[in-house]
């Protein structure tokens, strides 16, 4: 088992709605299968005076700004003060953590979106977990199927951790930054506080407090006085 890829190592639990989704886990790829159905179980016990329930499994917190052109399928949550703004597409599985941002045109499909999480411009977040403090710069997305359409590896150096997954985008720890226009590839796992260069293409492991230049120059952060 690779710890540096673990729930417990790269996120902060306490920082989303969904803790109860990964009880039992190791690695946050496991979730991806239980999204959906959580959402509903988890929906149907939010308080009515902090969320309404504007369609059927559809759990909007009433502090939260939606746009008026946003599409939110079912099922989903969105967190407390989260915006969602002009043409966001939220196709459903997804929860929209607390301050959150989905920004114009940003799609997403089988996420959960830790607390303060900013996907803002333009992205694609699929099958994907990201962690309190992620932010996607402008036009970066996750490749959620890899072209031969076979099962995604996560790979860490000579380690394989075989996933039984034909859909999986990427792992972002808490506090990941993903510069503009990058594209992460079927089963990237990036650790915390990790940043990752504008233009990237991404694949396997970063480990964490790292710094992404690109696949072959991955240099850790210097500690700051």
């Amino acid at each position: 088992m690779s710890k540096e890829m673990t729930i417990q190592e790269n996120y902060d639990l306490k920082e989303t709605i969904a803790a109860q989704l990964f009880e039992g886990l190791t690695y946050p790829w496991e979730a991806l299968p239980r999204i959906s159905d959580f959402i509903i179980a988890l929906g149907k016990t939010l308080p009515a005076e902090e969320y309404e329930e504007v369609s059927e499994n559809v759990w909007i917190a009433r502090s939260a700004k939606v746009a008026p052109t946003a599409y939110i399928g079912a099922p989903a949550i969105i967190g407390k003060d989260a915006e969602v703004r002009h043409c966001a597409f939220i196709r459903g599985s997804a929860i929209v953590g607390e301050h959150a941002v989905v920004g114009n045109s940003t799609e997403l499909k089988n996420v959960v979106l830790f607390n303060r999480v900013q996907v803002p411009h333009y992205n694609y977040v699929g099958d994907s977990i990201l962690g309190f403090k992620a932010h996607m710069g402008a036009g970066s997305i996750t490749s959620n199927v890899k072209s031969d359409k076979t099962l995604v590896v996560v790979k860490n150096g000579e380690e394989r951790i075989e996933t039984g997954f034909k859909k999986f985008g990427a792992m972002l720890g808490d506090s990941v930054e993903v510069g503009c226009n990058s594209v992460l590839n079927p089963g990237t796992v990036i650790g915390h506080d990790t940043n990752i260069y504008p233009v990237s293409c991404v694949r396997g492991f970063v480990p964490a407090n790292s710094i992404f230049k690109n696949q072959k120059e991955i240099v850790k952060k210097k500690q700051q006085d």
